[in-house]
C-alpha cells in the first residue's frame, strides 16, 4: 500500500476558479443519481462503516475498485490504517443502513442483528444483494478527500441472473428507488 502521491501527479489549481464555490458544486452534484454504498472494515476500537456514493470499478485485471472519503469523516483515520474493506451495494430495501450509516459513528453497529464478520475481520451486512471484499492498494489524498482504491478479493453476489430487488439510488439530496426497465 503506497499513499504518498506520484511525482509530477500533484493537483495544481488555478487561482481563478470562475467564482465556483463549493456550495455551487455541492448543488450541481446533487443532481447526478449515484448508487449507494456501504463501506465496512475492522479497527482496533471495533467494527467502522460508513455510506460512500463515489464508488467506482476501476479495472477489471486485475479487479480494482474506488471510493473517496472525507477527511472530517468520523471514519476517516480508520480508513487510513485498514489494510482490507468490504463494499456493500445497497438494494432499494436497504434504505434505513444508508440512514444508519449517515448517523453518528456510535450507532452504526449497535444492532448485532444487522451484521456479522467474515473469518477475515471485516463487517458484513445482513441482506445486501452484492458486496466485495477488497485489500487497500492505494490511499491518495486529493483535495478535502482520500481516494481510497481497493484490489477485489472476493465477490458476494446474491443476485442470480437477474436483480432480485432494485439499486438504492442517492439523487438531490434523498435516496430513491431505480426504476429497472425490462
Amino acid at each position: 500500500m503506497s499513499d504518498s502521491p506520484t511525482p509530477g501527479t500533484e493537483l495544481h489549481v488555478p487561482d481563478d476558479l470562475s467564482g465556483i464555490t463549493a456550495q455551487q458544486y455541492r448543488a450541481a452534484m446533487r443532481h447526478y443519481p449515484a448508487g449507494v454504498t456501504i463501506v465496512t472494515l475492522e479497527s482496533d476500537q471495533g467494527p467502522v462503516g460508513f455510506t460512500a456514493t463515489s464508488f467506482a470499478s476501476l479495472s477489471a485485471q486485475p479487479p480494482l475498485i474506488s471510493f473517496n472519503i472525507a477527511e472530517t469523516s468520523s471514519s476517516i483515520e480508520a480508513m487510513l490504517r485498514a489494510e482490507s474493506l468490504v463494499v456493500h451495494f445497497l438494494g432499494e430495501h436497504q434504505k434505513h443502513l444508508a440512514q444508519r450509516f449517515s448517523r453518528t459513528a456510535e450507532e452504526r453497529f449497535t444492532d448485532r442483528s444487522l451484521w456479522t464478520t467474515l473469518g477475515s475481520g471485516e463487517p458484513v451486512l445482513h441482506g445486501t444483494p452484492i458486496w466485495v471484499r477488497a485489500t487497500v492498494h492505494r490511499l491518495l489524498p486529493i483535495g478535502d478527500h482520500t481516494l481510497v482504491i481497493g484490489l477485489v478479493t472476493q465477490v458476494h453476489d446474491n443476485t442470480e441472473s437477474s436483480p432480485a430487488v432494485g439499486p438504492l439510488v442517492y439523487y438531490n439530496g434523498a435516496y430513491h428507488r431505480a426504476e429497472i426497465a425490462d
